[in-house]
């Protein structure tokens, strides 16, 4: 490790006080954000500093420095311009997005949704009764015939029709407990 002495600290003290301003402003000029061209600036005179032994003793060292300045504000540039583009283009996914959930939303009817669900749920109780309680629900429910009319057509008595009927509608009520008002509405 490099030990500091007097000497190295007045040189680097003198550059700084000299030339500091002149960096900082021609850092500040591209990249338009003072703390920005002051961490860009002091990671530059860092830089030079960490390295001096190894930089040509022709160069000029306000030149080469203002050159390591010039290129971190390029890198920082850069990024911002990447961070940038990317932020477009999220913005532009985004907007995508929610414009596809407006016109999914503006075409979507809720009661037709409603509907159908209650319909598919309906249809699979049916399914799931008995051959001769299905068949005297449809034939009330369906085709509006009277409990005397079905009673009739199906040689039974019309307390066996309100027996059939009491059963569907026990299980369509089991399984629509959750749209009992519209079953009320429906049926």
């Amino acid at each position: 490790m490099y030990k500091l002495n007097t000497e190295d600290l007045i040189v680097f003290n003198k550059l700084y006080e000299e030339h500091h301003l002149r960096f900082l402003r021609f850092a500040n000029s591209y990249v338009r954000d003072n703390h920005v061209a002051e961490d860009i600036t002091t990671e530059a005179l860092m830089y030079y500093w960490e390295n001096r032994h190894s930089v040509d003793a022709q160069l000029s060292i306000p030149g080469y420095i203002l050159t390591i300045i010039k290129h971190k504000s390029l890198n920082y540039l850069r990024h911002v311009l990447v961070r940038e583009e990317y932020s477009e283009q999220m913005k532009n996914y985004y907007q995508w997005e929610l414009n596809s959930r407006i016109t999914s939303l503006e075409a979507c009817e809720p009661y037709e949704l409603f509907t159908i669900e209650i319909q598919e749920i309906v249809e699979n109780t049916l399914k799931s009764l008995p051959e001769q309680t299905r068949k005297i629900f449809i034939m009330s429910r369906y085709e509006n015939k009277s409990h005397k009319e079905i009673a009739a057509q199906l040689n039974m008595t019309t307390k066996g029709v309100e027996f059939h009927m009491s059963k569907a509608f026990k299980a369509l009520r089991v399984n629509l407990k959750d749209y009992f008002l519209l079953f009320l509405y429906f049926f």
